[in-house]
């Protein structure tokens, strides 16, 4: 099963600031056009089920509106956690391991996952489950923050796909990971 990650960070690394706030984003995303999503929704039409940390998921519920259509969602929480009533039928919750939970939607036929949320993220790396990380590179520097990548058992490799440079500041590399896990 193919597990991507697209994601933006700041030049040094973070995904948001310490107590969770993404303003930086918002305003740099106001830097961009307004017909311009960096590819995501490309991406988007590739994925068929999305794999969210709780705390991205209630993250993205604070942004109003659904924008994930009838997608799969999958909020990912070790303690027990209720999807709000409001939610569509497609999100639901599990507290599996990132291996069970890849194994269970493999035999359910889904072919590729969108991991997103940091910890999240980091577990799927730490398990050598993210077969491909798309990074855009916002040109701000925050000093500290959330951390996109977190401790590693051994090195991680990549292998670089492509590079994009936007006329408004922004760089995308999309990477394969190669090693230790490929």
């Amino acid at each position: 099963m193919k597990t991507s990650v697209f994601i933006a960070t700041s030049l040094d690394g973070y995904i948001a600031r310490n107590d969770g706030a993404i303003d930086w984003l918002n305003a740099a995303n106001e830097m961009a056009p307004p017909d311009e999503d960096c590819g995501y929704a490309a991406f988007m039409s590739t994925i068929d089920v999305i794999i969210m940390g709780r705390n991205t998921f209630e993250l993205v519920l604070s942004f109003g509106g659904w924008h994930y259509g009838d997608k799969r969602l999958i909020v990912l929480s070790r303690k027990p956690y209720a999807i709000p009533v409001h939610m569509p039928k497609t999100v639901t919750a599990s507290s599996e391991s990132p291996a069970a939970l890849l194994q269970r939607l493999s035999a359910e036929g889904a072919i590729h996952a969108y991991v997103d949320g940091g910890l999240t993220i980091q577990s799927f790396l730490q398990a050598g489950l993210v077969t491909d990380i798309t990074i855009t590179l916002i040109p701000v520097i925050l000093g500290e923050g959330k951390p996109l990548f977190g401790p590693v058992a051994a090195d991680v490799h990549l292998r670089s796909i492509s590079s994009h440079r936007y006329d408004f500041g922004f760089v995308q590399i999309k990477y394969a990971v190669v090693s230790p896990f490929r």
